[in-house]
């Protein structure tokens, strides 16, 4: 019943997170906000609400590790999967102005993260200084783009449907905040259930399952943009995702708990999600395409690194449960 109660989960907060933002969207329309604001907050929130939700529940179910490799394991998946998987398909193309910026403070997000693990566990003060961060990040995004319109991004599906009407606009926000709950609680519990089946960590059904699970979308947006040569919306997508998963999910989930960080995070997976942020900064420094070659390194990379997390899915889940005593001290 786990796995079933897995796949119930992933399909209602895909299904949700698209009713929530949609409908939001349309409000948004109806009320007259600027594009530019509702790609910045709106469809950036909405779309990452799955693993936002994914992760405040994990933190309240007393599962807070599988938070923290949701996070993890989908900026390391959105980078080899999500853009290595439609380079495959089609070159892309990385020569648009605001990436080299935006990868920049995803760079930074990774650097702040990592030396606030370090410590051995995140807070609640280290996740207030996370969403301080993101609020900042938007507020200089909004700033930029009022001074630079003809960046504005209005490549974003949701920006180009035609916006539904009050009431129906206000079903799909409730249905969609009511299925992303729903989807989540299933989406936790059956993962909880499997990791202590196999006897192994909820850190690393995180790095795996459920991040990939949470990560499907994006892929499916990223190949789609891809077959339409639309490449660049689909990095610059990723590089957002990344940024909000950092500073908006661990630092929201945070909120509800402490997050201790298994050693092993600090031993292997940070790095990796560090690598696979500077892999993309040669082809966006260059302004050059990401091409076959690198998608099925990429791929191949990924495939690397699933085939590790199984190999010692039972050396993690032990190292997860040894967190050292100077995680009481604050900082």
């Amino acid at each position: 019943m786990e796995y079933v109660q897995i796949v119930i989960g992933l399909v209602l907060l895909v299904l949700a997170g698209d009713f929530l933002v949609r409908g939001a969207v349309s409000i948004a329309k109806r009320m007259g906000v600027p594009v530019l604001v509702i790609g910045l907050t709106i469809v950036a929130f909405g779309t990452s609400a799955p693993e936002l939700v994914v992760g405040i529940d994990a933190v309240l179910e007393g599962a807070p590790t599988l938070a923290l490799g949701n996070v993890v394991g989908s900026n390391i998946a959105n980078i080899l999967l999500v853009i290595g998987v439609p380079a495959i398909i089609a070159p892309m193309c990385c020569a648009t102005p605001r990436l080299g910026r935006n990868l920049l403070i995803m760079l930074g997000a990774n650097a702040l993260f990592i030396g606030m693990a370090a410590n051995g566990t995140i807070r609640w003060i280290h996740g207030l200084i996370m969403l301080m961060m993101l609020f900042s990040f938007l507020y200089y995004s909004a700033i930029y783009g009022r001074e630079h319109p003809e960046e504005e991004d209005n490549d974003l599906e949701e920006l180009k449907e035609e916006p539904a009407g009050y009431f129906k606009a206000g079903v799909m926000v409730l249905g969609g905040l009511i299925g992303l709950s729903l989807g989540a609680d299933f989406l936790v519990n059956g993962a909880v259930m499997i990791a202590r089946e196999f006897g192994v960590s909820e850190a690393v059904i995180g790095l795996t399952l459920v991040a990939i699970g949470t990560s499907l979308p994006e892929l499916v947006t990223a190949v789609a943009a891809a077959m339409h040569r639309q490449g660049d919306v689909a990095i610059g997508n990723v590089i957002g995702s990344n940024i909000f998963n950092i500073l908006g999910i661990i630092g929201a989930a945070s909120l509800f708990g402490d997050i201790p960080i298994p050693k092993s995070f600090l031993a292997v997976d940070f790095w990796v999600m560090l690598a696979t942020a500077l892999a993309l900064l040669p082809f966006i420094v260059l302004r050059t395409k990401i091409r076959r070659r690198s998608g099925i390194i990429m791929f191949s990379l990924y495939i690397v690194y699933m085939v590790y997390l199984g190999i010692n899915g039972d050396t993690a889940g032990a190292l997860s449960l040894s967190i050292p005593n100077i995680t009481d001290l604050d900082i």
